[in-house]
């Protein structure tokens, strides 16, 4: 019977992250700097609120939207902390994490045909989406620039198909960021353009020394930007899945009809927990990225001694350093280095053929997993 499944699912594939994962999972005695979990602990005031609304029975469906209280703390929520204005009413749906925010997204505002410009390296996450969509994915190689994608490289890959252009930044799996002078040259590019934007900004609250900036608060770039968000990097809430997607109105009612059909509304358990993330929690993230700089400052440091060619991360928590120099792909280079020194790490073609010849590391572990990896890894290098 497989042969009467949709010809486009079987064509995606498992995420490369998750198939190296689940490939190392039975080796013994590996450290494991693959997965984008962070270490620390759901805080305990937001698992307390979701104590609290099981046991006062807040059990029961929500406006497909979401908690009218919780929609309102996400809007003020973005414009405290980046200066983003929306309507709590009609311009932000609470999801199923930010992926189904993600998925709603595409599944809105792309048909047959369409194109969507991506930065190559890029999260996985995207592509599969795109193409079930029935629309064409155009990475773009910004190896030479920092892995930031710029107004001049979406320039010259801008057609009459473009529908939407993805913003992945801080990025995943580079860690790099966008000035505020690199988004401004990109909205003045695209404003007025009858395109999309899809900024994901699941790493927002996860920039070092400085804060973010969405493109959606330049110009007139509201109006065409669909701004993705969520609790899972900020407020270590994985695995509650909340996300947020915030854009105006006349896209969002659309977006609300995908949501609705696909999951109704997201758990009111935790809506709760993450109304109380977004209030008294708004700065639950400053003590994980401070830890997070300085796991980031250590990694850096030790793979520059290790000769690495790498780019020092703004964001996130992780880092893409070059294996180019010792003449493996990305994969041979990962499973060699589980195999004879016992570290997981994510082979660069994991994020598009443009990753290839790197690997992603990820410092969301304890400073000593960490030391313990890097150690490894340098008796790895040092026997090539």
């Amino acid at each position: 019977m497989e042969h009467l499944v949709n010809k486009r699912v079987q064509n995606i594939q498992i995420s490369g992250i998750r198939k190296f994962f689940n490939l190392v999972a039975d080796y013994d005695d590996v450290i494991s700097l693959t997965i984008g979990q962070p270490d620390f602990l759901t805080p305990e005031h937001v698992k307390e609120a979701a104590k609290q609304a099981i046991d006062n029975n807040k059990t029961t469906y929500t406006h497909n939207a979401g908690l009218i209280e919780l929609r309102e703390a996400a809007v003020q929520f973005v414009h405290k902390k980046y200066g983003m204005n929306y309507d709590a009413n009609d311009e932000v749906i609470v999801t199923a994490g930010a992926s189904e925010a993600i998925d709603i997204t595409f599944r809105t505002i792309l048909e047959e045909g369409c194109e969507v410009i991506l930065p190559g390296p890029v999260y996985p996450g995207y592509e599969p989406i795109i193409r079930l969509c029935g629309a064409t994915p155009v990475h773009v190689d910004t190896r030479n620039d920092g892995f930031k994608l710029t107004a001049s490289l979406i320039e010259k890959h801008l057609t009459d198909k473009t529908r939407a252009v993805v913003l992945p930044y801080p990025s995943n799996p580079t860690g790099c960021t966008l000035s505020e002078a690199e988004l401004t040259d990109i909205a003045e590019l695209l404003q007025g353009r009858e395109l999309f934007v899809l900024s994901d900004e699941i790493y927002s609250e996860l920039i070092f020394g400085d804060t973010h900036r969405s493109i959606s608060t330049i110009g007139t770039m509201r109006e065409q930007t669909i701004v993705i968000n969520g609790l899972s990097k900020s407020h270590s809430m994985t695995g509650w899945r909340v996300g947020l997607v915030f854009g105006p109105k006349q896209i969002m009612q659309h977006m609300l009809k995908v949501h609705q059909y696909n999951v109704t509304c997201v758990s009111s358990i935790t809506q709760y927990a993450a109304l109380e993330a977004l209030t008294n929690g708004i700065n639950d993230a400053e003590p994980m990225k401070n830890e997070y700089l300085k796991r980031m400052n250590y990694v850096y440091t030790r793979l520059n001694q290790m000769g690495f060619e790498v780019e020092k991360p703004t964001g996130s928590f992780y880092i893409f350093p070059s294996i180019e120099k010792f003449g493996m792909s990305s994969f041979d280079f990962a499973l060699k280095l589980v195999q004879e020194a016992g570290v997981a790490v994510v082979p660069g073609d994991a994020f598009s053929n443009l990753g290839e010849g790197y690997v992603r590391i990820s410092y969301a572990y304890a400073m000593d997993t960490l030391e313990k990896g890097m150690d490894r890894l340098e008796q790895f290098v040092k026997a090539r």
